[in-house]
């Protein structure tokens, strides 16, 4: 996290309440907000924890699962500030529709779940680890999300676009490629209820982009654009999801502890693979952006090249 931006006030909306409109305006999403009601679960109750038998691994195995896991908590922990922030500038917002409003507070209850689950998948295979063995991901795991959401100088369909449209389609994929390789019928467990909360997440994202352009002018576009751009070069490109893409941390525990991993069956992928899903998944969402008129201009990245 950058210090120096940390320590700048946030300027944020004042608001304007009414009048205010609680009609159903984007269909597509008040049914994702009905889905997600009826689809509750619990991490305790719903996940056959004892029977993961974790400790039937080597060490080498359980450390590596640990490392695994718990960055995902630490990941999708992000969500629990993110989220609320994002809530509160669609409320803040004049003439915002109502129906993403009701969407995001079910999706916080989801990322809570994904915490929990993350963390008792850590805590099974010898225990959680609070915090990266290596200091320098922290800054990078450190995003400072909920104060872009509030930033009334940012963009909110721009902010919409790269982190409910494109980062978490991102998301979606990456664990859909680890939980097609996981064989543990536990951890499969876990994927079956994780995976549908972020087929929603991802959803919305998109959904309301789609809803949003179909109104934006050519400035908007651009500045949407800028947003998208953006969050691949300071965020996917450092290696906040895909920890090889990083080209200044030493990343090789990292991928270790993913190969063992995928070898086990027990959710994850080699590096090699899950940067293939990063490559081709952006390619197919910098095409569905262009249809949109959304075209993100990006920095090669160090290693990759240009994507």
């Amino acid at each position: 996290m950058n210090v120096a931006a940390a320590a700048t006030p946030t300027r944020i909306h004042v608001e304007r309440r009414f009048p205010l409109d609680l009609s159903q305006s984007i269909a597509s999403i008040r049914e994702l907000y009905e889905a997600a009601k009826r689809s509750r679960w619990d991490p305790m109750k719903d996940i056959d924890w004892p029977a993961l038998s974790a400790d039937r691994h080597d060490a080498a195995l359980r450390d590596a699962a640990r490392r695994v896991w718990s960055r995902r908590a630490w990941v999708e922990y992000t969500g629990l500030a993110e989220t609320p922030a994002l809530l509160i500038r669609f409320c803040l917002e004049i003439d915002r529709e109502a129906d993403p409003k009701y969407f995001l507070t079910v999706r916080n209850t989801e990322e809570a779940w994904h915490v929990e689950a993350f963390h008792l998948a850590a805590e099974n295979f010898g225990g959680y680890l609070d915090r990266p063995a290596d200091p320098a991901w922290e800054p990078v795991i450190n995003q400072t999300l909920y104060r872009d959401a509030l930033d009334a100088d940012r963009s909110l369909d721009g902010y919409v676009a790269a982190h409910c449209a494109v980062e978490d389609g991102l998301e979606l994929e990456l664990f859909e490629a680890y939980a097609a390789a996981t064989r543990d019928r536990v951890l499969k467990q876990l994927f079956e209820h994780v995976l549908a909360d972020k087929r929603r997440h991802a959803s919305f994202g998109w959904l309301y982009l789609e809803s949003r352009v179909a109104q934006a002018d050519r400035a908007q576009r651009e500045s949407i654009a800028r947003a998208v751009a953006a969050w691949i070069e300071n965020v996917a490109f450092t290696g906040y999801h895909v920890p090889t893409l990083s080209a200044t941390i030493d990343t090789r525990a990292d991928a270790q502890a993913a190969a063992l991993l995928e070898q086990a069956g027990l959710g994850a992928i080699d590096a090699a693979r899950e940067e293939q899903v990063f490559v081709d998944y952006l390619g197919r969402a910098r095409q569905r952006l262009a249809e949109l008129g959304i075209v993100p201009v990006v920095a090669p990245h160090p290693r990759l090249g240009r994507l």
